[in-house]
Order: C-alpha cells, then sequence, then structure tokens
C-alpha cells in the first residue's frame, strides 16, 4: 500500500522492474542475431548484463544509503564530486536516459498494437500512451502507485504465461545449442559482442530508477537495497527465461534484425490467432513501462528546481507533494524524441550516454568510501570491491568496441554532455542563490 505522501517498498520495486521489462527485451535479440548466431553467446551476453546490473545496483544501493535524496545520478555526482557534475548528470538523466528510453518504450507499444489493428497508426498510439500515463502520474502518489502496481503485476503474470504457453505449443523446438564452441571464441572477441552488449545493457538500463525518487521513499536508508538487488534479480530471471523461450519457439533466420521479436515468436508458437492475441498482449505489457519511467524521470526535474532558482517551477509540488510541472515537462521531451528519430539511433545513443554516465556515479564509491569510510550507511557492498570493479571493466571494454564502430553514437553522447556543461553555466550565471 502506498501511505500518503510516499511510494510504498512494493511500489518502489513495481518501478524498478517496470522500467527495465521493456523496449529492450522485446527488440534487442533482433539486433544480436544480425551478427551472432550462437545460443551460447546470446545467453552469456544476458547473463553478463545481469551481473553488471546487479554489481551497478550494488554500488548504487550503497551510495543511496549514504546520500538518501531523490535525483539518482544528478545527486550521486553533485555530492560526490561537484554540482556542475550532478547538473550535467541530471541533463543526461532527463533527456538521453528518460525521453529518449520512453520514447522507445512508447514507440514499440504502438508498432506491437498497429500490428493487431493496422488502421491504428503506431505514433499517434504511442502519443496517447505517453499524455495518458503522464495526467494520471500528476494527481497523487496512490493514484499513481495504484496504477504501477496494477500494470506491472500485469506485465510478471503476462511474461509467465506466455512463456509456459509458447513452449508448449510450439509444434518443434528450435534446435539450439547453449553448449560452447570452438567456433564461439571468435564471437566474444568481436566488435560484434560489444555492440551487442550495449542492446543487452540498454535492457538491462533502470536498474537504478528507485534511486530518482528516494526522499519518496518510506525508510530509505533500509528499503532502497532490497528495492534495487531484488528487483534487478528478479528482472535477470526473466530476461533468461524469455530469450529462451524466443529461441526456442522462431527460426534465428525469422528474427534477425527484425523489431517485434515477441510477435514473431508468438505467431510461431500460437499461429496468426494467438499470434495476434500475444502481440495485443505485449503492447500492453509495455504499458508499465512507460508509466514507471514517467514516475521517476521527473524526480531529476524537481532535484534541478529546488537547487536552481532558474528551474524554481520544476520543484514545486501540488498538494499531494507530486511534481506536476516536471512530470508535463518530462513527457514533452519524450514526445520530441518519439516524432524526430529512428528507434536504433535512439537505443544506441541513449545506451552509450547513460553507460558513461553510470560509470562516473560507480568510480564515485571508491571516492565516498576514501572520503569517508563505510560509516553512515545502512547498507555495503558485500565482496567490495569486486562489484565496482566488474561493472567498471565491462563498461569500458563495451564502451571502447563502441567507440570505434559506431562513432557517430559516441560522438552524440559527447555532445550532450558538453552541452549540458554550457547548460550549467548559463544556469550558474542566471540563478539566484538557494
Amino acid at each position: 500500500m502506498t501511505s500518503k505522501g510516499k511510494f510504498s517498498t512494493a511500489t518502489a520495486m513495481a518501478i524498478v522492474i517496470a522500467n527495465m521489462i521493456g523496449t529492450g527485451i522485446f527488440t534487442s535479440l533482433g539486433f544480436q542475431l544480425a551478427d551472432i548466431r550462437s545460443g551460447f553467446v546470446i545467453m552469456v551476453l544476458w547473463v553478463l548484463g545481469g551481473i553488471m546490473a546487479l554489481c551497478g545496483a550494488l554500488c548504487y544501493a550503497e551510495l543511496g544509503s549514504k546520500l538518501p535524496r531523490s535525483g539518482g545520478e544528478y545527486n550521486f555526482l553533485s555530492e560526490i564530486y561537484h554540482p556542475g557534475a550532478g547538473f550535467v548528470s541530471g541533463w543526461i538523466s532527463t533527456t538521453v536516459g528518460f525521453a529518449a528510453p520512453t520514447a522507445l518504450a512508447a514507440m514499440t507499444f504502438g508498432e506491437y498494437l498497429s500490428s493487431v489493428f493496422p488502421s491504428l497508426h503506431p505514433l499517434m498510439l504511442a502519443s496517447v500512451l505517453i499524455i495518458v500515463m503522464t495526467a494520471v502520474h500528476s494527481t497523487s502518489h496512490k493514484n499513481s502507485g495504484g496504477l504501477q502496481d496494477f500494470f506491472t503485476t500485469g506485465k510478471i503474470l503476462l511474461i509467465i504465461v506466455f512463456s509456459v504457453a509458447a513452449l508448449w505449443s510450439v509444434d518443434t523446438v528450435q534446435e539450439v545449442s547453449y553448449a560452447p564452441k570452438s567456433s564461439d571464441l571468435s564471437l566474444f572477441t568481436g566488435g560484434a559482442f560489444a555492440v551487442s552488449l550495449i542492446y543487452v545493457g540498454y535492457a538491462y538500463t533502470g536498474w537504478n530508477a528507485a534511486t530518482y525518487l528516494t526522499s519518496e521513499l518510506e525508510n530509505p536508508r533500509k528499503t532502497l537495497p532490497r528495492v534495487l538487488i531484488g528487483g534487478t534479480a528478479a528482472v535477470m530471471a526473466c530476461y533468461l527465461i524469455l530469450n529462451y523461450v524466443f529461441l526456442a519457439t522462431a527460426p534465428m533466420d525469422a528474427m534477425a534484425g527484425e523489431l517485434e521479436i515477441g510477435n514473431i515468436s508468438a505467431r510461431y508458437a500460437f499461429g496468426d490467432v494467438g499470434g495476434i492475441i500475444m502481440g495485443l498482449s505485449l503492447s500492453l505489457l509495455l504499458i508499465s513501462t512507460v508509466s514507471a519511467m514517467l514516475v521517476a524521470a521527473p524526480r531529476v526535474l524537481q532535484m534541478l528546481g529546488e537547487d536552481y532558482s532558474l528551474f524554481e517551477r520544476l520543484g514545486k509540488v501540488n498538494k499531494h507533494g507530486i511534481p506536476t510541472t516536471a512530470i508535463w515537462l518530462q513527457s514533452i521531451m519524450a514526445l520530441i524524441f518519439l516524432w524526430s528519430a529512428t528507434f536504433e539511433s535512439i537505443l544506441l545513443f541513449s545506451g552509450a550516454t547513460m553507460a558513461i554516465n553510470s560509470l562516473i556515479v560507480i568510480f564515485g564509491v571508491f571516492i565516498l568510501r576514501r572520503r569517508h569510510g563505510n560509516q553512515e550507511s545502512d547498507f555495503s557492498i558485500p565482496f567490495y570491491p569486486l562489484p565496482p570493479i566488474i561493472f567498471i571493466a565491462i563498461t569500458v571494454v563495451t564502451l571502447g568496441y563502441l567507440t570505434i564502430q559506431n562513432t557517430e553514437e559516441i560522438a552524440f553522447s559527447a555532445a550532450t554532455i558538453i552541452t549540458g556543461a554550457i547548460g550549467y553555466w548559463f544556469t550558474k550565471k542566471f540563478s539566484k542563490p538557494k
């Protein structure tokens, strides 16, 4: 239950799960299969992504326990490094980190639903979804939390039903080997693996969602670690099951390079009628993703409004403690991305930029430990310093390959960071001290 002015632990975990399970899991496999045709390598990709997300969640849990304020990376980097670093991170989070993925999730929702009802325009469907979710989340914690709990519970049940029914109904399970082969070694060392890991990393994006609304959680020092770690572990299990189901039900050739992986899998498992039903169900599943992002993202704008007079209106809340102006602004940014960019360019661009953002935060774990030791915290990273080292190593290698193979996306990421730095300079110049 959501108490007055707060989100419950269950709702916070629902927000984490819903942020993560969205566009990525139902689209990434198609991009991966374009270059990788090994069941073993594909599953290793998703295990590695899950380990990376869990390591990140452990690090953010300690940071959130020590620095319990809403805003996610904005809060962490402002406290650990400099307010300017926090500002740039906040700019990244609200635009690339949430507005772009919200657009992607809404875009996928529209594509799935229009595949069932061809007369409906996918972009119009996506736009309506964003606007309706924004309207509900602009009211109260009770309405917002209730909506999120309902759709996230439905999402988990749908994944379970789909997985069991698809494996039960498919006439012949695809012959996919999950045992390692000598030919797999070249795939692990190639650039395609690293780029595929970007797609996987994007699918796991959202494991840190609860840190954006820390101030609105019940007893955040204790509940935040539970929410981050529990939510991430649950999603990792769902991803491994779903990828096994996709590979078992549909031929790799049919999915390679395709966007609507869930729909393709459903048609092979259930036929055209069953595929239509599942296409509709999978579109409904994405509602909770758009909803969760529109809960978490505006809290960064709210913190900017509280800290800088130039954005003071964004820090204002309604009588229920909801940052209404920030929520509507976040929605407008998502709509701009929705109508102005292609799917794959948004995915790679946002995945790379958020990886850089999280990488700098994880380095902050070492700085904060050196500065204050491990005091004033209800949670400490187990097996420290292994989790932050694993996260940093995987991220650096992945970004290195992406820089070589997809320089355009990295250039856009750098431009986003530079734009944020310029924005901070103007904000400091024209803001009154608060």
